[in-house]
């Protein structure tokens, strides 16, 4: 039933105050989900987000008329989304939260033939609780069964639907066997507005951890890079400074020459070795000049591993 003028009017002054009201919004589509998930989406949002749907037509009307009072709003970013069974939830809470929330709605939905499967489906090794005159069912979709018991059963566990493509008549019918319902139904969710920056709503994946472990990972690359090229940075400074030490470390042992730094490590490395011999058991310890002079060859001497194995190169 078509929207009257003035509930038509109403619905574009709700659209238009939210807009001025919140400030993130996701974009959301809702193909294949029923008025009553929705419903119960936006009574688990009710004080934190407010859902708003309606025809694509009347939303860029409304985000229309807020570029014509100020042109330069980001709202014109939200334009070319306004495709399909799409929708819009404003909050000013964490948007992430709201996402997580989102998510929890889904319902099970059994495969239906001709429609594009949104993952990958296998039908499970074991029994089918079909009877022997089913096998030639299970030859035609090239399944390899065997009859336990008077009834059949599938031998391994093999792909019937795969994502993206559309879903045969006896995929769906052996689903539909074996009572299984492979698909689950909800809000889609595909982009996020926030503060007038559009983004696509993978980017809420990225958490600070992961963030953490590229950055590392992008240091230790440009670390390695540096100490091959000979080129200094500050991602491989600590590396050359390192390396240089030890060269020098080493040479001053083999010429019994001394400096403050070399002593302070010999003193810590002869601690180190005193209180070994001391948990270790009688009878099996070396001399303890020859653990004292293999200590000292074997100390790392400073600079410490910051992003990997140290380059022996000098640079």
């Amino acid at each position: 039933m078509p929207l009257s003028r003035a509930r038509k009017l109403e619905y574009m002054q709700r659209l238009t105050g939210f807009f001025q009201e919140f400030n993130k919004i996701l974009v959301v589509n809702v193909d294949n989900v029923g008025s009553k998930q929705i419903q119960t989406v936006r009574a688990a949002l009710r004080g934190k987000a407010e859902l708003i749907f309606g025809k694509n037509t009347l939303m860029r009307k409304a985000i229309k008329d807020i570029l014509e009072e100020q042109p330069e709003h980001p709202s014109e970013k939200l334009l070319p989304l306004l495709v399909g069974n799409m929708g819009f939830v404003f909050t000013n809470e964490d948007v992430g939260a709201i996402r997580e929330e989102i998510a929890k709605n889904v319902v099970p939905a059994p495969a239906k033939a001709g429609s594009y499967a949104p993952s990958d489906v296998y039908a499970p090794a074991g029994p089918t609780g079909q009877g022997p005159d089913k096998t030639s069912f299970f030859q035609a979709l090239n399944i390899a069964t065997q009859i336990k018991r008077g009834m059949i059963e599938i031998v391994n566990p093999v792909q019937i639907i795969f994502e993206g493509e559309k879903v045969t008549n006896g995929a769906a019918e052996l689903l539909k066997m074996l009572n299984i319902e492979p698909f689950e139904f909800g809000i889609g969710m595909t982009h996020v507005y926030d503060n007038g920056e559009l983004f696509s709503v993978k980017v809420l994946d990225i958490t600070d951890d992961v963030l953490q472990n590229r950055l590392l990972q992008a240091a230790s690359t440009m670390a390695s890079i540096c100490l091959e090229i000979g080129f200094p940075t500050l991602a491989s400074l600590p590396h050359s400074i390192s390396n240089a030490f030890q060269k020098i470390a080493s040479i001053a042992l083999e010429v019994d020459y001394s400096f403050p730094k070399l002593e302070e490590i010999k003193s810590g490395a002869a601690a180190a070795a005193a209180s070994a011999a001391s948990a270790a058991p009688a009878g099996g310890d070396a001399p303890a000049e020859e653990e004292e002079k293999e200590e000292e060859k074997s100390v790392d001497m400073g600079g410490g591993n910051l992003f990997g194995d140290d380059d022996d190169d000098d640079y």
